[in-house]
């Protein structure tokens, strides 16, 4: 046993008509204001039993968490279910077959558990290579994590699992810390592993969320088909994912920008990873100057790709990130060669697809004669999707 075991109680719930009615479409959310009665109070972790108000049967069931405003989140509903080892084992089970198309790509790195999407809302499992990264938003798991945690290892085959802890959790009274090795050992805090048959690095320990960003991997995959021969600005670069398989497939030249030198210095390392005859230039620079400086010098280049961190992580921000999609798609649109192609994403969910694809069309427009959108993209196979709020990625290629 690696968790201590904690009793958990459950308490019998009843909802106002509004989040019942949000309860039975499927939502993973019950807030605060939503719970119209409850037999006891609850502690974080604790299984909350929500009836329906006028039969009074059963409704759904969540993990109670008395430390979010989204006080319940529900990880089964419509029909009763034993919430035991077995229960989580189906679970798991059922995500890793949703992802088993991957293992025939020459990759093994991917998002195991995608929280609310897979059943698990606070909870994300990454996988690279053979560690197992196990993030966690809430407490509400620590009385299970011990069965969740058993066959996890077994059915991804891991021999290493590393606890990486939200902000909020870092400070707390169990014990445990941030990059904390919980299962097995860790040679090398920065693990090598393969996607789509190219080879990059993730720490495990320091890195960004879970040591790096999987979900773009379909497009940084496509960027690397359409870039043979092809000069290449990578925008918001981060640790090169874009570049690599541009520099991998044969591109001439890619520039990899970002506001942070050590991002761009793991970005040389993974390009290095891989064999490749183009130049590749970093530049450390905030985004927007950037872009603004490259088109005043006039520079082009065949394919520009955008793809910036979320701008609007509260609902204020809405109206900003909108603004800041619509510059960045006009700075982008400046700097494609004719015929060039001009790729641009968001991560933000607050702004819905069909916002964002109607900002870049319009702001591209405002400044090139011609463009054809020749292809969207959304999340890949190990990010699905179960609810609207889990949909966050989009993506649009812009022939100019």
């Amino acid at each position: 046993m690696i968790f201590p075991e904690i009793k958990t109680n459950r308490i019998a719930i009843k909802l106002t008509p509004a989040a019942e009615r949000m309860v039975k479409r499927g939502h993973p959310w019950v807030f605060d204001e939503g719970i119209a009665k409850q037999n006891q109070a609850g502690k974080s972790g604790d299984l909350a039993i929500i009836f329906d108000q006028k039969k009074n049967k059963f409704l759904a069931c969540g993990l109670y968490d008395p430390d979010s405003p989204i006080r319940i989140k529900i990880i089964q509903s419509h029909t009763s279910a034993t919430i035991n080892s077995d229960f989580f084992r189906e679970k798991i089970e059922k995500a890793y077959n949703i992802r088993k198309p991957l293992f025939n790509s020459q990759t093994n790195s991917y998002r195991l558990i995608y929280g609310e999407n897979d059943g698990f809302p606070g909870l994300i499992a990454d996988v690279y290579a053979g560690v197992l990264v196990i993030k966690l938003y809430a407490w509400i798991w620590l009385p299970y994590l011990n069965d969740i945690l058993s066959h996890l290892i077994q059915i991804s085959a891991c021999e290493t699992v590393v606890l990486r802890l939200s902000r909020k959790l870092e400070n707390n009274d169990f014990g445990y810390s941030d990059g904390q090795v919980i299962f097995g050992t860790l040679e090398d805090e920065v693990v090598i592993f393969q996607e789509h048959g190219l080879r990059f690095s993730a720490n495990v320990i320091r890195g960004h969320k879970t040591g790096y960003f999987l979900d773009h991997r379909h497009n940084r995959k496509r960027v690397g088909e359409l870039a043979k021969g092809k000069t290449v600005l990578d925008v918001f670069a981060y640790a090169g994912g874009f570049s690599v398989h541009a520099l991998a497939s044969g591109a001439s030249a890619v520039t990899s920008l970002d506001i942070s030198a050590q991002a761009l210095q793991i970005a040389e390392q993974n390009a290095a990873l891989n064999p490749h005859t183009g130049i590749h230039t970093t530049l450390a620079a905030d985004a927007f100057a950037a872009l603004d400086d490259l088109a005043a010098e006039r520079k082009t280049f065949d394919i520009v790709v955008i793809d910036p961190p979320s701008f609007a992580k509260r609902a204020k921000e809405i109206d900003k990130a909108k603004h800041s999609y619509r510059r960045l798609a006009i700075l982008g649109a400046k700097l494609v060669r004719k015929g060039g192609i001009l790729v641009l994403a968001s991560c933000s969910s607050r702004v819905s697809a069909d916002d964002f694809f109607d900002i870049c069309e319009t702001a591209i427009a405002s400044i090139r004669h011609s463009s054809e959108l020749i292809e969207k993209t959304f999340h890949d196979i190990d990010h699905p999707v179960s609810f609207p709020e889990g949909a966050y990625l989009k993506c649009g290629y812009w022939r100019l």
